[in-house]
């Protein structure tokens, strides 16, 4: 028996454009649009390409810096001298190898303040001052979270335990308060804190603070003056001198 199968009658050319057009004016109505195998895939929402610099940086953020901050406003960092803003400062006129501090303002004042008590107090042999430490090993809520943000040193910590007064004498205590007023009152001494610890000095104001920024221009000019700064002769007992420290020491230790 034959079977006839369906043939299928050719389109015309006419009507194969035309059911081309109605295909292609739907699926563009309908927003939908055929792309071609070898195209870009769109980039997934929030992500971008970084640039080798851009990841550089992020690189040198996550190694340096932790996100917290010390008591005194400044951000505690892990690292020192490795691209971040904490490196070892010379200490001019003393045997000390450096001392690991935030430079810039930072490292000029306490540098000062460091060199004021070699010359006046006592000399200072190496190992007596510390500066920087790592975050993990300071106490967060208290002052001595400021070492890990380079703000700060101990000096001769062994000498003053945590929590005692008296470590000093009555003419080395005036020295210190001296050396306090002549900073503005931009460093603070641990010795006055409600808890004391009287190796410790502080930077007393926040990043940006104009105060910082004058005293250290002060002390960086009197590097051209011959009897000006750290190593010269300071009356400390001068009546304009002590009024000052008695005055600041009134605001400090209210506190």
């Amino acid at each position: 028996m034959n079977i006839r199968r369906p043939t299928c009658s050719p389109l015309s050319r006419r009507h194969f454009l035309t059911r081309v057009a109605i295909i292609g004016a739907a699926a563009t109505a309908s927003g939908v649009v055929a792309q071609p195998a070898h195209a870009v895939p769109t980039p997934e929402p929030g992500r971008r390409d970084v640039s080798p610099a851009e990841r550089r940086l992020r690189e040198r953020h996550k190694k340096v810096l932790t996100g917290l901050t010390s008591t005194n406003g400044w951000e505690m960092e892990r690292v020192v001298d490795d691209h971040g803003s904490i490196y070892t400062r010379p200490v001019p006129g003393t045997p000390l190898d450096g001392l690991q501090v935030r430079i810039g303002d930072v490292d000029v004042v306490l540098v000062h303040l460091v060199r004021r008590f070699h010359y006046e107090i006592d000399e200072l042999r190496r190992g007596e001052v510390v500066g920087w430490c790592p975050p993990v090993k300071v106490r967060r809520r208290r002052p001595e979270s400021a070492l890990a943000s380079g703000t700060a040193v101990r000096i001769r910590p062994g000498h003053c335990p945590v929590g005692s007064r008296g470590n000093l004498q009555d003419l080395e205590v005036a020295v210190v308060r001296d050396i306090l007023a002549e900073l503005d009152g931009v460093v603070r001494w641990g010795g006055d804190d409600q808890v004391p610890e009287e190796s410790l000095f502080y930077l007393d104001v926040p990043p940006g603070d104009e105060r910082l920024t004058a005293v250290a221009t002060r002390i960086r000019g009197w590097s051209d003056e011959a009897d000006s700064g750290a190593g010269t002769f300071i009356d400390v007992t001068s009546p304009d001198r002590r009024r000052a420290a008695r005055a600041l020491e009134r605001r400090q230790r209210t506190r």
